[in-house]
């Protein structure tokens, strides 16, 4: 089995809707450290899992530098987040998006 995996910070803002009271239903932004996981048991024709530049293509051209609320179908929580980036990307099992220091969703498909 081969792993890959790759590290990404996107700057990125977004509204939480939440059925409760809180700061984070007001726009506000995250430099937001995402760690995405691939593993295939083949490599393709170029001897790669999964080509570097395609997961940052996928991740970064689409989420960063922008408001989540407009580029994304559902709330942009971190965990709606990771689970999005892992459907993006072939041969993906695992995300890991870092909101804060201290918060940290994790998103896999095993």
């Amino acid at each position: 089995m081969y792993y890959v995996s790759k590290k990404l910070q996107i700057a990125a803002s977004h509204r939480l809707e939440l059925d409760y009271p809180s700061k984070c239903s007001r726009l506000h932004g995250h430099n937001y450290d995402v760690e995405v996981f691939c593993k295939s048991g083949e490599l393709d024709a170029n001897g790669m899992v999964v080509d570097f530049k395609l997961i940052k293509e996928r991740v970064m051209d689409r989420l960063d530098h922008k408001d989540l609320n407009e580029v994304l179908p559902f709330n942009p929580t971190s965990e709606n987040l990771a689970r999005w980036i892992c459907e993006q990307i072939p041969f993906c099992y695992k995300v890991s998006v870092k909101e804060t220091s201290g918060n940290t969703a994790i998103y896999t498909t095993e």
